[in-house]
Order: C-alpha cells, then sequence, then structure tokens
C-alpha cells in the first residue's frame, strides 16, 4: 500500500514553474521511476491509469466531481482477507496494471479518513500543489511557507501600503 508521501508526490505532480502548469509525469521514463519506486511495473498502461488517478484526485481535491474516472479506476476492484501467522492481512484482486492507481486511491481515502479536513490545496491561487496538513491547529494555508506563504505575505503587505496615505 502507498504512504502519504507517495500520495503527495503523486498529486503534487503538476507544479506551476515561472507562471506555467508543468506535468513531471509526462515524460514516461519519469512515471516510470516513480512507479518503480513504490513497486509498479512501470508500462505504459500503468502510466495511464496513474494519470487518470492522479488527475482524478486532484480535481476532487479542488472541488470539482471526477467520480466517473474515480469509477473507472476502481471498476471490478476488491480487497479480500486472507489469514496468516499474524492475523488477517488483506489483498488487493486487480489487473496488475491498474493496481498501484488502485493503491494510489486508496491511500487518498485512508489519509480523508485518518485525517479529515487536512489534505487541501494551497491556498495560492497561482500554485496547483496540494498539501497535508499536520499542525496541531489544523491551519496551514500554503504547500510551503518559504515559497507561497511568503509571496502571499508580500503582496498583502504592498496592497496595505498602497491604501495607506503618506504623511506628508
Amino acid at each position: 500500500m502507498l504512504d502519504d508521501q507517495a500520495l503527495m508526490q503523486a498529486l503534487n505532480s503538476t507544479p506551476v514553474v515561472e507562471g506555467r502548469r508543468q506535468d513531471l509525469w509526462r515524460d514516461d521514463h519519469d512515471v516510470d521511476t516513480w512507479a518503480r519506486e513504490h513497486g509498479g511495473l512501470a508500462g505504459e498502461e500503468e502510466r495511464r491509469w496513474l494519470r487518470t488517478a492522479r488527475d482524478a484526485l486532484q480535481a476532487v481535491e479542488s472541488g470539482t466531481s471526477a467520480e466517473p474516472r474515480l469509477r473507472r479506476v476502481l471498476a471490478g476492484v476488491r480487497k479480500v482477507p486472507q489469514p496468516s501467522a499474524s492475523g488477517i492481512e488483506w489483498h488487493l484482486e486487480v489487473p496488475p496494471e491498474r493496481r498501484l492507481a488502485v493503491e494510489l486511491v486508496l491511500a487518498w481515502a485512508d489519509v480523508k479518513e485518518r485525517m479529515p479536513g487536512r489534505l487541501r490545496p494551497c491556498e495560492n491561487s497561482e500554485c496547483r500543489l496540494f498539501l497535508l496538513d499536520r499542525s496541531r491547529a489544523n491551519t496551514a494555508r500554503w504547500c510551503s511557507m518559504k515559497t507561497c506563504g511568503n509571496r502571499i505575505k508580500a503582496r498583502r503587505h504592498q496592497a496595505r501600503a498602497r491604501e495607506t496615505p503618506r504623511p506628508e
């Protein structure tokens, strides 16, 4: 099963760089590298399913419906219990080329259940990244204070400075 870090890598694979949206999974080699790092097969079908799952999850987290795409990814998938010496282990029954995409969706569902309200888009409207807020107060607003947070705060400061009349 994929962990939170793998989920965030996938969700954040379409950053905005110098004002232009980039797709770090556009290159097949890069998707294959990510897939292999997470136990995948690294092939054409797997890449297609991974991109579909990632795009659907990004849409859902950005407030857009992606139910049909998620249904396609999850179609016919079963989680089957298997007794073991340590108890029950759950195994996915899914075609091999779709397994990693299904695990990505399951990792997302797990985060939504364990940490409700903590996975969200960055509040910088020019950013396409997501954050997983691990703060106690659940008040994180930006993917990075160093980049987006500082930019937004600097813009607000400049706007206030323009509005405040200067003494003569």
